[in-house]
């Protein structure tokens, strides 16, 4: 159990640093994070860590569109989790 959750820390580190590099890209117009790289963090394991990032950094929260997407995403991760956590459980 200790690779998963160890794997789970680092994939939400991973997707809070990026959203707080998207968010200050944003500010100086520079190249950002595309919506599907960042939705790609949320799949893989980063569903806290964009919240968290969402919050902190206040960004992405106004995007209607964007955060249809973003929960859409964070359902499947979660199914998806529970899928993988019953098989190694079993």
């Amino acid at each position: 159990m200790e690779p998963i959750l160890f794997y789970l820390l680092m994939i939400n580190l991973i997707t809070l640093f990026v959203w707080g590099y998207d968010k200050k890209m944003a500010k100086k117009n520079g190249n950002r994070i595309s919506e599907i790289r960042l939705l790609w963090l949320i799949f893989l394991g980063g569903l806290l860590g964009g919240i968290v990032g969402m919050l902190l950094f206040r960004h992405k929260i106004s995007k209607r569109s964007f955060l249809l997407k973003f929960f859409t995403v964070g359902i499947l991760q979660l199914i998806v989790l529970r899928f993988i956590l019953r098989i190694l459980w079993n």
